[in-house]
């Protein structure tokens, strides 16, 4: 297996998913990325370099502004992109990326972020605020979506799960056995100052794209009531609602930040706030790197990722305070917290995928020699 493809769903921004695919185009430089649309210019330098194929949806002038609108169509456009002269393909795949029709004879490696949020189990967090009757639609939708999702699967050859959570919902909603590979995360840059340290400040963080399931808004509510000071970062179609939400003067909203400014908040805040059930969480990760404590809600990848900090049971700003408070009696060992994350690095991160390649590899040696005895 000497010719490599990549494939993800779409690339218009740097988050968990497209940071993974990061660190394998830098692991496979020669590889072929597919996606159903992207804009280079919002790439990292590595993925800016990659040979990129592009479905025609690339071609719709301001999709990035309404692609989530084309759900419904995106089984069918996957479709229409295959893979050419491949040995081995690895989609990093949270909705259709798995989907990509691979070469015959190619081994398809699936690095699954999260079996398709919107369609299992999440649809509430995505479309509670639509009217009954479109509600009506959507669940038909959805209940499509899934037989899709599910028969899709099939096409894959081995799955790795993102998490122990994500393993879980592989095998609970595909019916697969996966391996759990964590995601890579740069904890050569988020770790805490190494020159003049500063002492924790006085503010409370919350760092998240303003989309529904994010929670973001469950913040704002606590904090007008806990009149503490919080750092709102973030951006997003929910932007102008979460502004109508504050009431405290001591809630401030920062909009999207370089990772330099993310990183001096995370070594400054007092905690981060993480109110959401997070796939796995990176951010959490980041904070803890730089030091910071997490506050999370404790379902979910955060199970998994908060390794300093406390947990609250219920998605209520009353929870959310009653943890804030239980967090301020509370002391924490900010110097030993990047530690205790170290598993998740980036090296690490390498490693395993290279081992699971190579695994691969012999796998499917052997049944070629098996095929020709």
């Amino acid at each position: 297996m000497r010719r490599i493809a990549l494939v993800h769903d779409w690339l218009i921004h740097m988050r968990g998913g497209e940071k993974v695919l990061d660190i394998l185009a830098q692991m496979y430089p020669d590889a072929v990325v597919y996606t159903l649309f992207c804009d280079r210019k919002r790439l990292s330098p590595t993925l800016q370099r990659m040979k990129i194929e592009v479905s025609f949806l690339h071609y719709v002038p301001g999709i990035r502004h309404f692609y989530r609108w084309l759900l419904p169509i995106l089984p069918w456009v996957i479709k229409t992109m295959p893979v050419r002269d491949a040995d081995l393909v690895i989609s990093v795949s949270h909705c259709v990326a798995k989907a990509v029709p691979v070469p015959p004879g190619a081994f398809h490696l699936c690095y699954c972020n999260a079996p398709m949020r919107y369609a299992w189990g999440f649809e509430e967090d995505y479309f509670d605020r639509f009217p009954g009757v479109l509600k009506f639609f959507i669940k038909r939708l959805l209940a499509r979506l899934r037989r899709w999702d599910a028969a899709e699967c099939r096409g894959v050859d081995h799955f790795i799960g993102n998490s122990q959570n994500i393993s879980r919902r592989i095998r609970d909603f595909y019916g697969r056995d996966s391996e759990s590979i964590y995601p890579p995360v740069d904890l050569e840059f988020y770790a805490p100052a190494l020159q003049n340290p500063s002492a924790p400040g006085d503010f409370y963080l919350v760092v998240a794209p303003f989309v529904p399931y994010k929670k973001t808004d469950l913040v704002i509510e606590a904090f007008n009531r806990l009149e503490r000071r919080l750092i709102v970062v973030g951006s997003g179609p929910l932007e102008k609602h979460y502004r109508s939400l504050r009431r405290s003067d001591k809630i401030s909203f920062l909009g999207a930040l370089p990772d330099t400014e993310l990183r001096k908040l995370y070594r400054e805040a007092r905690a981060l706030i993480y109110p959401q059930e997070e796939d796995f969480g990176i951010i959490a990760i980041e904070a803890q790197g730089c030091g910071a404590p997490v506050i999370a809600y404790g379902k979910g990848g955060a199970i998994e990722t908060v390794k300093t900090g406390i947990f609250f049971d219920a998605q209520t700003p009353e929870a959310l305070c009653q943890a804030v408070e239980r967090f301020e009696q509370m002391t924490f060992d900010r110097a030993a917290a990047p530690g205790k994350v170290a598993c998740f690095d980036t090296a690490r991160f390498k490693r395993e995928i290279e081992r699971t390649v190579a695994r691969v590899r012999f796998e499917a040696q052997q049944a070629v020699g098996n095929e020709r005895d």
